[in-house]
């Protein structure tokens, strides 16, 4: 089987640091191989998987003001469409664009919807020949036909078990008002715990008015945007993680490397938190800032050890390999 796989390229895959779409991207590219299929990764050219990488994108534009990422990106879709009748399947992880040029793709066409950036996007989605698969039943669109609904997995390796966290409280994830950093900075005043805070700030004048008042290096720390090997120690010293969202988040991966890590979550019970969070064994479930803080002590006292052994078992990319190698043969 010779499989394309169609990555992002705001960020190199794996990434440095922040880049959840190139995390997945590359676990599933890494795994495939490692199952003996035939990958070629369409990524930047500085990205370094165990597939075959190619692509026309030196660097991620993210981390380049002089490459504009419209552009790019038509090039990067032009430059695998070119190639495409070379592979048996062309599995797209990079949004609408690519669909609305799915008709000069030579492959047959699978599209992973990694969460819909606007309703506007769904003509393309409509319009296109691609198979989707699901991030999470949550997320799919009505009106639009699924193969599957596939989890994210994560390497669990990566992020180890560990028994005895210290007092803080973790805020994981982009500084925004979809992420409610805010309102994770006031649960934690209540709860009458330290916060740490990590991601990049993705909306300023939130960040200015709602979080950087309340950062004084003690009771609310904020650590900026955190690579892998430090995201791992955060998160697991974290007493909890949470995750008071005011959007319907369409997966949450720190979600599920905070639980990896034995790290129980406490979360706004949106979008994916009642698929990816067992309430009760991983985590709890909670409406409203009072009711979140209310269950910081509940939540501490969950099992750690359970918290990691459910996360590992419906979360681990093998699975998630296994999974994708099931729809691929289903398409094919």
């Amino acid at each position: 089987m010779k499989i394309a796989v169609l990555g992002p390229i705001a960020w190199c895959t794996p990434p440095r640091a922040y880049g959840p779409w190139e995390q997945v991207v590359a676990l599933l590219a890494d795994g495939l191989t490692a199952r003996g299929v035939d990958v070629t990764l369409f990524a930047t050219l500085d990205s370094g998987t165990s597939a075959r990488v190619d692509g026309v994108c030196p660097r991620p534009y993210n981390e380049d003001g002089d490459l504009d990422g419209r552009i790019w990106e038509a090039l990067h879709i032009g430059y695998c469409f070119e190639r495409s009748g070379q592979f048996d399947l062309v599995h797209n992880n990079l949004d609408w664009l690519p669909l609305a040029m799915s008709g000069h793709c030579d492959a047959p066409m699978l599209t992973t919807i990694h969460g819909f950036s606007d309703p506007r996007i769904l003509p393309a989605y409509q319009r296109s020949r691609s198979a989707y698969v699901s991030i999470s039943d949550a997320d799919r669109a009505p009106g639009l036909d699924y193969a599957a609904t596939v989890y994210h997995g994560i390497d669990v390796a990566q992020f180890p078990y560990v028994e005895s966290p210290g007092e803080e409280l973790v805020a994981f994830g982009r500084i925004h008002p979809d992420k409610g950093t805010a309102d994770a900075i006031e649960i934690a005043r209540r709860a009458g715990r330290p916060l740490v805070i990590c991601g990049p700030v993705h909306d300023t004048g939130y960040y200015h008015d709602r979080v950087a008042p309340f950062v004084d290096g003690e009771s609310v720390r904020y650590l900026g945007n955190v690579g892998p090997v430090e995201r791992a120690r955060i998160l697991g010293d974290a007493a909890a993680l949470l995750h008071p969202i005011g959007f319907a988040e369409p997966f949450g991966l720190s979600v599920v490397e905070s639980m990896t890590c034995g790290t129980p979550v406490i979360a706004y019970p949106k979008g994916s938190m009642p698929e990816v969070v067992d309430d009760g064994v991983t985590g709890h479930l909670v409406s409203g800032i009072g009711t979140a803080a209310d269950a910081v002590a509940d939540a501490v006292a969950l099992d750690r050890h359970k918290v990691r052994e459910t996360a590992v078992r419906r979360f681990s990319a093998q699975r998630m390999v296994d999974e994708y190698l099931r729809v691929y043969e289903q398409i094919l």
